[in-house]
């Protein structure tokens, strides 16, 4: 059974990076809980945008998205425009993604929250199953595997759940990418959706790893052969089952430390996927 929600105290500047996670979150609940049919993808990411503007969110790692319906599972994605938000109306039933990542204060977060306009069991299934996938890759970081293996046992876990791996249809596969501070500036341009900013940062980690032999990047080719480096990384698994996708997204803290607790954490734990798991088990 899971245990209670946990409250770890971070280290300094980490909790900033918790605030931004959880204003995320708070958005993600916020606009799910307006959407109801008739709603474009379009509309349901503008929705995500003005929430956190209004807070006071003036850059990006990348701006809000929203899919809708079997785009929750990426069926017949094959550029990268196609998961920009698009003209797709919600309907009763259908499954919905939104996901977005707002800087603020200089700290990134990058979020993915599922959710479903009404009932559907396959979603409710998917949602559930991604609890496995959360504690493997926690467990697999702490033992220091490399992300390429820890990329194929869930992939493998995924198999063995009857699901497809979807996160093989964003850029490079990944399942996750490290996520950093970023320098406060009064211009924040976006191209192509995300952030200039975030992606000079994103870079700068992909030269330097070169060098160093390590990848910013978490997928399943050699580049990411190596443990995961010290830093915060932004993993979403992402599972599909035919026309029904559901993901989680949020920030693992991997660290150096030799005390395998302190080596890899969640950064926050009080989030609305773990907190339905904590539901499920009470109800169990």
């Amino acid at each position: 059974m899971l245990s209670a929600v946990k409250r770890r105290q971070l280290p300094a500047g980490l909790d900033e990076f918790r605030e931004v996670q959880r204003l995320s979150y708070a958005c993600a609940e916020a606009v799910a809980a307006q959407l109801k049919p008739g709603i474009t993808e379009r509309e349901a990411a503008r929705m995500q945008r003005d929430w956190l503007h209004e807070r006071g969110v003036r850059d990006w790692f990348h701006l809000p998205f929203a899919w809708f319906g079997d785009r929750t599972a990426f069926t017949d994605f094959r550029i990268p425009l196609q998961f920009f938000p698009t003209g797709k109306k919600l309907e009763p039933g259908m499954p919905f993604i939104l996901d977005m990542a707002p800087i603020h204060n200089g700290c990134t977060a990058d979020i993915g929250y599922s959710g479903c306009l009404g009932l559907n069991p396959v979603h409710d299934r998917l949602l559930t199953d991604l609890r496995a996938h959360r504690e493997l890759i926690l467990r697999e970081v702490r033992e220091r595997r490399t992300l390429r293996e820890i990329y194929g046992h869930v992939e493998d876990l995924m198999v063995r759940q009857g699901y497809a791996n979807r996160h093989r249809a964003y850029p490079f596969g990944v399942v996750a990418h490290k996520v950093d501070r970023v320098p406060r500036r009064r211009w924040s341009p976006t191209l192509f959706g995300f952030g200039t900013n975030a992606l000079k940062g994103l870079a700068s980690d992909a030269l330097h790893g070169h060098r160093d032999g390590w990848s910013p990047l978490w997928s399943p080719y050699r580049f990411s052969d190596h443990p995961p480096q010290p830093g915060l990384w932004a993993v979403e698994p992402h599972l599909g089952f035919r026309g029904t996708g559901a993901k989680f997204e949020e920030i693992l803290v991997v660290t150096d430390s030799r005390d395998p607790e302190e080596s890899a954490y969640w950064l926050d734990d009080d989030l609305p996927h773990v907190r339905r798991w904590q539901e499920e088990a009470k109800a169990a």
